[in-house]
């Protein structure tokens, strides 16, 4: 089956023509695509798709940056940080295609799981996968996604959830701290608050204003010129700044505590998978134990999660490899 599929972001759009069952995957076309420059996603479809002279599409999938709802246009999404509004059956009128169906980006990633190789991940955490067990996805990046994936039939079903943003448990005397700083400064103290570029952020600012470290003049300079999530990180990976290290140090074990709790919560033997931009760029941080440490300390419940495979997905096409499958099985009725 020939089908088209997309990872629909606020910065980029990333298109696909792709031959997909379902269960396996050839990518025959890819296109990048500056999305503030196009008024609307079906321009940017149009001239893709103009550009493709090869059997008809028959069926597409997206993955986009945004909650999806129901409405009387189908599948309907306004996109996140972007003046566009995305209806399924819009794109079928206007472009032709036969099946459409849109995906929230983080749900898509969920699917692309099954199609990741063992070159698409870094084990943390080897873990005994029991067979057709729920798994689970989770990812800090603008903000922090989660899903859960459950068996199926043949294949998993990705179930978006909105976990990222439920209220932060903390599991010392630094991070109860860290929960009173974020009442008083945001109005409450979620997970995503913490578990993300703008989180990574807030840990810095949280350990410089309790005076944990001094501020290198030179990381504060680059954070005000630049991407100042990035600065921090180069600063700690890289220049081993003490601040900067001690919030991603911070990040990191809070990272891994929240990824045990998804695991106990919806039961994940099957595995635990770290997605989203920042997990990649900061794997030896994850790698150096704290983060396994915090995802295992939980009592009695230890031994279970220490268990669980956990991997780090650093293919960053799995959302495309994700809405690719879910078009090969859509087009298959």
């Amino acid at each position: 089956m020939q089908v088209l599929a997309g990872d629909i972001g606020g910065t980029t759009t990333r298109l696909w023509i792709a031959q997909s069952d379902g269960h396996t995957l050839r990518v025959q076309r890819e296109q990048r695509f500056e999305s503030r420059r196009y008024r609307s996603l079906i321009l940017i479809l149009q001239e893709f798709l103009a550009e493709d002279d090869g059997a008809a599409i028959e069926a597409a999938c997206f993955g986009i940056a945004g909650p999806i709802s129901c409405s009387e246009g189908g599948e309907y999404c306004k996109v996140t940080n972007l003046p566009w509004e995305v209806y399924s059956r819009e794109l079928v009128r206007m472009l032709d295609l036969p099946r459409v169906r849109l995906l929230n980006d983080f749900q898509a990633v969920g699917y692309g799981i099954e199609a990741l190789r063992d070159e698409d991940v870094v084990v943390l955490q080897a873990g005994l996968a029991l067979p057709h067990a729920p798994r689970a996805v989770l990812g800090a990046g603008t903000g922090l996604g989660q899903a859960i994936l459950v068996w199926q039939g043949d294949h998993y079903e990705a179930i978006a959830t909105e976990g990222g943003h439920v209220e932060f448990g903390p599991t010392d005397d630094l991070q109860l701290e860290l929960a009173r700083y974020l009442l008083n400064t945001e109005g409450h103290s979620s997970y995503e608050l913490i578990l993300s570029g703008h989180g990574l952020v807030r840990l810095y600012g949280f350990l410089r204003a309790h005076g944990v470290a001094i501020e290198s003049p030179s990381v504060a300079q680059s954070m005000r010129e630049g991407d100042a999530a990035a600065a921090i990180t180069q600063a700690a990976l890289a220049l081993h700044d003490p601040l900067a290290n001690q919030a991603l140090d911070l990040f990191v074990r809070i990272y891994g505590a929240q990824a045990g709790n998804l695991a106990l919560s919806a039961g994940t033997t099957g595995g635990v998978y770290l997605a989203g931009g920042i997990a990649p760029k900061i794997l030896p941080k994850l790698r150096d134990g704290r983060f396994l440490q915090a995802f295992r300390n939980k009592a009695n419940m230890s031994p279970y999660v220490a268990s669980i495979p956990v991997r780090v997905v650093v293919n960053e096409s799995v959302g495309l490899m994700g809405a690719a499958l879910t078009a090969g099985r859509l087009a298959n009725g």
